[in-house]
């Protein structure tokens, strides 16, 4: 009767090695000796032991040296904490003990398995359930001793305790009711439940979970779904699954012949996928399906695609500044790419963040274009936000000193410079716009060999000289921008065939002495220009006196200036201020024949030396560019010449004129003028307060003979061509004027105005040249008619139309001569209804038959009618010029009615539009101005017949055109007076928000702002009234000043608008009329930082702020700008 016990032991061998050693524990009688048992064998034993020494003595070596070479490294590396623990570690395995190996310590691994199953049945044993092969009677057996680690430690060793996972917290044998088990730590759950702050869908953190995690967002329509109030609970809508199942069954198939699967399952044993359902939508709207999360994906998508495009081709310079600009879209809304949520300070350091990194993926295209200009232009105009002044106008002067052949960077230079308060002065500025040029010029001579000349220089260089004398004007200083133009026209006109193979230097020296020797300038009486003087002082130097002039009315009394001393100082000096602006622009010169000297000149700064436009004389040799420069001077001085300013950031530093603004349609002639609309440029003297009346066209007496002079002394100069047009101009001038009498009611002033633009015009028409110049003769006969001589007018016209009916539909001139006066016509209230007894029907039908012009008798055949429309529709089809199709549009409006004269337009700009392919700048050039002359010709005669058309054609016309021509004042007026009519305001604010957001110019913003203020006024005048009783309550205020307050922030942050003279001065006035008096002051400072050269803004702080006129006046000293008046002499006008 003997109990055996079997168990596992296991020993460690040199820390890594373990070896199962299966021990076998005979417990004999005691009455018998173990040595005894006849199952020990001695042999066997050493047998084991030999064995299992060959088996463990190599792996002990082994482990020994890779110990001592880890305990070297461990030393080396200083980690005395983990050297001993590894250490004692391998002390206790590898110690003396372990030397030795007892046969008692080891396991009869090799022993024979049946031998030993064999003993272990006959005597029973305890062993382990998985090393038996085969089966037993008897598994288990029952250990009666007791383990001490339990006492010891509390607890079963976790190594005993099998793993599991649980499912549910229930507990089998308890009451639910009553009894449960936790199986959390309580407390722990509860802290951070507690920690946690509940956060609504609106939280940032939701928003951007939203718009990272792909979660779908489910959206209903308004109205859908059954009564809420009805119900206790929002009922869930079915899933898809559900939903199709119960609408449509499934039909029993072969992989689903019980009709049990559902369609995604009978897809998958069809071994085919299934969409998704929303897949398809997001493709066409991905922001519909997904919201937010499609929003992210979709950016994160445009990103790689950039970093993919920019990798391949690194050299792509549109593509990098695209990049660049995509930066802020990133950081426009909550998403991974915007800035944290708990920051203080978020919107400046996301503004911040935005900037580094524009500016370091500009330094990256730098690295990869070193030469881009672009690129190095948009890096500058990063800094202006991130580096100091000086260190961003050294980068500046660095960029031009590496680039001194390229323009435009020079025109961007000087508009940094001109724009930089601290360091401003007139001077300066003017001598960096001499720098310029001379430097330009010396690179189109060749002179410069290390840069040769762009393509477009001559032409680049015309425009800088064009920006120099506009803001030569604004600050004031208007005696040397005219000086500069009368050098430059000598310059380019009268030069001497001696000097003009020279170069641009060489040139100016020769020029030098003929502007120092007093000799009369162009404009000026007797000026005969620096070729004949040149030619005479090489024949001898004598000069013929010229006699003295007996009309001299300069002599004026300077106490006569002050209109009413009662008046405060400010409003004096803004007064006389105002009027030598307009009477003294011209430069001082010298009177020989009194005697006068350059020592005689009170002002000196009306004198003009020849530092101050010698070095921005320039070479015009294209003579396009020449009478280009012609024109810009004579627009300069108030001619409507048809020449348009360049377009971008420098043309918005132009605008100055609120007539663009303000001035009304002309509501008894929709048709014919609207032509004479405002370019927002206000001419040479007319400088005074944003809000003062002036004068709307035309110059002082002095200032109407200087350009008279001009005009006759560069007359002989011209080509037949050019002076065709100079003449064309001349008469739309003296037509301006007219106009602006009969707009006045003034009819003393009408009919004197009359009789001297009649005079002009005829002695222009007696000119050989000009005799069958159609265009002269329909300006003629318009200026008889605006005088109210209808009569006479028609005999013009008819006169004209008998000279040049025989040149068919195919002249321009012609065609525009019938449409004015079929315009006139109509306007004259002789319409549709007059049926074939219309004169206007029977000039446009003469104009297609061609032939002799006869004038109106009586009725008009019906054939004819047919006749001339088929010839319409002819040559229509060949040319869409703006005469021929208004003439054809006007016709069948008369004919047939407004939708046939729509159509005409449509058809036309159509064509138009296909013609634009085209890539040749002169033709697209040529087509956009057509399809603008179109644009406004339909939108005026659908506003001219509105009650007889829907108001959603004039509409829609009118934001088609808008989109197209968003700069032409003409359209935008007729836009907000249809607009106007009625009081839904949020379809013209969606407009005018869409096209501000991508304009290129301040004009779209200026009249965005315009609406707003104009309807303000419409409230603000309803409130006043108490004609119907107390409206106040029906008609509040609805806030509009913040809207527009708004307007003018969002429109100075632009770059356009941040340049824009009449943008910054309407912020102001519109502050202090609002009553934030400080507030306005403050904007009058920002207005500084950008444009600090415009006197205009100094004149209204001074109406504005009289407080503290003695500070502007100080200001504008110190930026040298023109001071007329000191306010010192305003004290001696007062005394007198």
């Amino acid at each position: 009767r003997t109990l055996f016990t079997c168990f596992s032991w296991c020993a460690a061998y040199n820390q890594s090695t373990l070896i199962a050693i299966d021990l076998l524990f005979f417990f004999l009688p005691a009455e018998l000796d173990w040595l005894s048992n006849r199952s020990f064998c001695s042999d066997d034993a050493l047998t084991i032991h030999q064995h299992v020494q060959d088996r463990i003595l190599p792996e002990r070596q082994e482990d020994s040296e890779t110990g001592h070479k880890k305990r070297r490294k461990k030393e080396k590396k200083k980690k005395h904490k983990k050297h001993k623990t590894k250490h004692g570690e391998h002390a206790e395995g590898s110690g003396s003990e372990s030397d030795t190996v007892y046969p008692s310590d080891l396991v009869k691994q090799e022993a024979d398995t049946a031998s030993r199953e064999e003993k272990v049945s006959t005597q029973g044993s305890f062993i382990w359930l998985d090393d038996l092969t085969a089966p037993t009677d008897r598994p288990f057996c029952i250990d009666k001793k007791a383990d001490s680690a339990n006492w010891e430690y509390k607890s079963l060793y976790r190594g005993d305790i099998p793993r599991y996972k649980r499912k549910g917290n229930s507990s089998l044998g308890l009451d639910p009711a009553t009894q449960a088990v936790t199986w959390t730590d309580t407390k722990t759950s509860e802290k951070k439940r507690g920690d946690r702050t509940s956060e609504r869908y609106f939280s940032r953190s939701c928003q951007q979970l939203l718009n990272t995690v792909d979660l779908s967002v489910v959206t209903g329509s308004r109205g859908s779904g059954p009564n809420l109030t009805a119900v206790r609970f929002i009922p869930v809508p079915q899933c898809l699954e559900e939903e199709g199942s119960a609408d449509t069954p499934q039909v029993p198939s072969a992989v689903n012949p019980l009709g049990v699967y559902d369609s995604s399952t009978s897809l998958w044993l069809q071994g085919k996928g299934r969409q998704e359902p929303g897949l398809q939508k997001e493709e066409g709207s991905a922001v519909t399906s997904r919201g937010g999360s499609s929003s992210t994906a979709l950016m994160a998508a445009r990103v790689e695609d950039f970093n993919r495009r920019l990798r391949e081709n690194p050299s792509d310079i549109p593509t990098w500044l695209e990049f660049v600009h995509f930066q802020d879209e990133l950081t426009a809304g909550p998403s991974p790419f915007s800035g944290s949520e708990g920051d203080v300070d978020r919107c400046k350091k996301s503004l911040k963040m935005t900037l580094e990194k524009k500016m370091a993926i500009l330094e990256r295209a730098l690295e990869s274009n070193p030469g881009s200009v672009e690129l190095k232009l948009a890096r500058l105009d990063l800094g202006r936000e991130l580096w100091d002044p000086a260190a961003l106008l050294r980068e500046w002067r660095q960029l031009v000193f590496l680039h001194p052949n390229n323009a435009e960077l020079w025109r961007a230079y000087l508009l940094f410079i001109q724009g930089q308060f601290s360091t401003l002065t007139v001077s300066k500025v003017n001598g960096v716009y001499g720098k310029c040029l001379s430097t330009l010029a010396s690179v189109q001579d060749g002179a410069l060999v290390s840069h040769p000349a762009l393509p477009g220089t001559e032409e680049a260089m015309l425009v800088i000289f064009l920006q120099q004398c506009h803001f030569l004007r604004q600050a004031g200083h208007s005696e040397k921008a005219i000086a500069l133009f009368q050098a430059m026209l000598d310059f380019t006109f009268f030069k001497p065939d001696s000097v003009k193979e020279m170069h641009t230097k060489q040139q100016v020296e020769f020029f030098e002495p003929f502007w120092d020797s007093g000799e009369p300038r162009i404009g000026e009486k007797g000026a005969r220009g620096w070729k004949a003087w040149m030619h005479q002082q090489e024949r001898g130097g004598w000069v013929i006196p010229s006699e003295p002039d007996d009309d001299d009315d300069d002599d004026q009394d300077d106490g006569s200036e002050v209109k009413d001393k009662t008046w405060p100082k400010w409003r004096i000096w803004l007064d006389v201020e105002a009027s030598r602006e307009a009477n003294h622009w011209l430069p001082w010169r010298p009177d020989k024949t009194k005697g006068q000297s350059e020592e005689d000149c009170e002002d000196p700064d009306q004198q003009v030396l020849f530092d101050d436009v010698g070095p921005s004389m320039i070479l015009l040799s294209k003579p396009e560019l020449r009478f280009q420069l012609l024109c810009s001077f004579l627009r300069f001085l108030g001619l409507p010449c048809d020449m348009d300013y360049p377009c971008g950031p420098s043309w918005s530093i132009l605008l100055d004129n609120l007539a663009l603004l303000v001035e009304e349609l002309d509501a008894d002639r929709p048709l014919s003028c609207s032509d004479l609309w405002q370019a927002g440029v206000s001419p040479v003297g007319h400088m005074t307060t944003l809000g003062a009346p002036r004068r709307m066209v035309g110059l002082c007496k002095q200032g109407e003979e200087f350009m008279q002079n001009v005009l006759h002394q560069l007359w002989p100069l011209l080509s037949a061509s050019e002076r065709s047009k100079l003449s064309l101009y001349w008469i739309q001038y003296e037509k301006i004027k007219v106009m602006r009498c009969v707009r006045s009611r003034n009819k003393r002033h009408m009919r004197s105005q009359g009789k001297r633009s009649k005079k002009v015009a005829k002695r222009l028409l007696k000119e050989a040249e000009n005799r069958n110049d159609l265009a002269l003769w329909r300006e003629f006969g318009h200026l008889e008619w605006l005088l109210g001589n209808l009569e006479e007018a028609r005999k013009v016209l008819d006169t004209a139309l008998s000279l040049g009916l025989s040149r068919g539909l195919q002249d321009r001139a012609l065609c525009d001569l019938c449409l004015l006066y079929a315009q006139l016509e109509v306007e004259q209230g002789v319409g549709p209804t007059a049926g074939t007894a219309s004169p206007t029907l029977h000039i446009l039908t003469r104009l297609a038959e061609g032939g002799t012009y006869s004038p109106f008798s009586g009725q008009v055949s019906p054939v004819s009618i047919l006749k001339a429309r088929r010839t319409f529709e002819q040559a229509q089809e060949t040319n869409c010029r703006p005469g021929l199709v208004g003439c054809f549009a006007l016709f069948q409006y008369l004919t047939v009615g407004v939708e046939a004269a729509d159509k005409v337009y449509q058809q036309a700009m159509e064509r138009l539009e296909e013609r634009h392919t085209d890539h040749q700048e002169e033709i697209l050039g040529e087509v956009n101005s057509e399809l603008e002359a179109l644009s406004v010709a339909r939108a005026s005669l659908l506003r001219h017949v509105a009650s007889a058309c829907p108001l959603s054609r004039l509409r829609d016309a009118l934001t088609s055109a808008l989109s197209h021509f968003p700069n032409n004042s003409h359209l935008w007026k007729l836009y907000l007076s249809a607009e106007n009519r009625y009081h839904n305001a949020g379809r013209a604010r969606r407009f005018l928000h869409t096209l501000t957001c991508r304009a290129t110019s301040a004009i779209p913003r200026l009249f965005a702002i315009s609406a707003e203020q104009k309807r303000k006024e419409l409230v603000d005048t309803v409130q006043r009234s108490d004609r119907y009783g107390d409206v106040r309550a029906t008609l509040p205020e609805t806030g509009l000043k913040h809207r527009i307050r708004a307007l003018f922030e969002s429109a100075v942050a632009t770059e356009h608008g941040s340049r824009c003279p009449l943008l910054w001065r309407m912020y102001i006035h519109f502050l202090v009329l609002e009553g934030n008096v400080d507030r306005g002051r403050g904007i009058f400072y920002r207005a500084l930082q950008n444009i600090p050269w415009v006197k205009g803004l100094y004149m209204d702080a001074v109406l504005l702020f009289p407080d503290h006129v003695q500070e502007f006046l100080d200001l504008m000293q110190e930026k040298e700008l023109r001071l007329r008046l000191p306010m010192e002499e305003v004290d001696i006008l007062l005394e007198d």
